[in-house]
């Protein structure tokens, strides 16, 4: 494991132990930090290559990746500018580490920034797995997704993003080009054991 902050982001860096492997950048949700998703990381893509960035952005002293007004709603300016800052950082880690664009793999706030580089900077990003997330931008720019994987995994009893919001974002992510894969599971904003199967499942036939 690699620990520096050298970059642009405070962050964890692991490498590829099997080549070949699609690199994994994971962004963690609100209260997370650089090491939170590193189990995840293992568990679903196991031999790849993680990157894992803390976000910038505080809240009541928790680090988030954007700014937001108050809960499912956010400052879409902030999201704007922190989506570029992340996908800036990506090209530096990934000069620096040698490394194929990744796979974002977000949970929470970290699913919605993913969403947020996908339509503003697509080039940062060869796909992504959301976990739990909204749409970030109510009128995005036009981005050509073409042939980009997508697999966002939404909760049924999840009390933070209604149903409607989570196709909403499929559909716009549809609408781009992407290959979008959207799975309702029974079960809360937390993560559970089927979504670690889903997005190893996802992952591994990229």
């Amino acid at each position: 494991m690699i620990t520096t902050t050298e970059l642009s982001f405070i962050h964890r860096f692991k490498p590829a132990s099997e080549p070949g492997k699609p690199p994994i950048l994971l962004l963690h949700g609100t209260g997370g930090n650089e090491d939170d998703l590193l189990p995840l990381g293992d568990m679903i893509a196991p031999g790849s290559a993680l990157l894992s960035p803390r976000g910038k952005v505080l809240e009541g002293g928790m680090p988030r990746f954007f700014r937001r007004l108050r809960e499912g709603i956010f400052d879409e300016e902030d999201v704007r500018r922190r989506a570029g800052e992340l996908a800036d950082f990506i090209a530096e880690a990934r000069e620096a580490y040698g490394l194929a664009a990744p796979i974002a793999v977000g949970f929470s706030n970290g699913a919605n920034i993913a969403a947020a580089v996908l339509q503003l900077r697509p080039e940062a990003l060869a796909g992504a797995a959301l976990l739990r997330a909204m749409v970030p931008l109510q009128d995005p720019p036009a981005a050509d997704l073409t042939g980009k994987p997508v697999l966002i995994l939404s909760g049924a009893s999840d009390p933070i993003v209604p149903a409607d919001n989570a196709k909403r974002l499929a559909s716009l992510l549809k609408g781009s080009g992407a290959t979008v894969e959207h799975r309702v599971l029974p079960t809360g904003h937390g993560l559970s054991q089927t979504d670690v199967a889903l997005a190893k499942a996802w992952i591994d036939k990229l």
